[in-house]
């Protein structure tokens, strides 16, 4: 059954609040653990070339790594939007609409320029 991000939310605020953690997760401390959790996902990548990461999503043990990453990275995210007051499905809703109009696809399909070089 899928979560929705509110869902989640909910969860991780319950699982936080047990443990008395509320009081470690100041705006700061969360962007940076964001931050930590984003570097474990990059860490994957490091030196090895495209093909070798794509080749890579066939191994189930790099699979189980990436998916753990990207869950902690989608936690913490949770978690500032949390403090801040964000819903974070509706500021992504937002964000396509504006990357349409900032990138019209008659200007930007195929090519990865940035929307004031279109």
């Amino acid at each position: 059954m899928p979560e929705t991000l509110s869902n989640l939310t909910r969860q991780l605020v319950a699982f936080r609040d047990a443990r008395d953690w509320r009081r470690f997760h100041t705006l700061k401390n969360l962007m940076v653990s964001l931050n930590l959790e984003v570097a474990e996902l990059l860490e994957l990548a490091q030196w090895k070339e495209d093909a070798e990461l794509d080749a890579a999503l066939s191994d189930e043990a790099f699979k189980a790594k990436l998916s753990e990453e990207c869950a902690d990275i989608l936690l913490y995210l949770l978690l500032v939007c949390e403090k801040a007051g964000l819903d974070l499905a509706e500021a992504a809703q937002s964000k396509i609409e504006r990357n349409a109009a900032k990138y019209p696809v008659e200007k930007s399909r195929g090519n990865a320029r940035k929307y004031t070089e279109l």
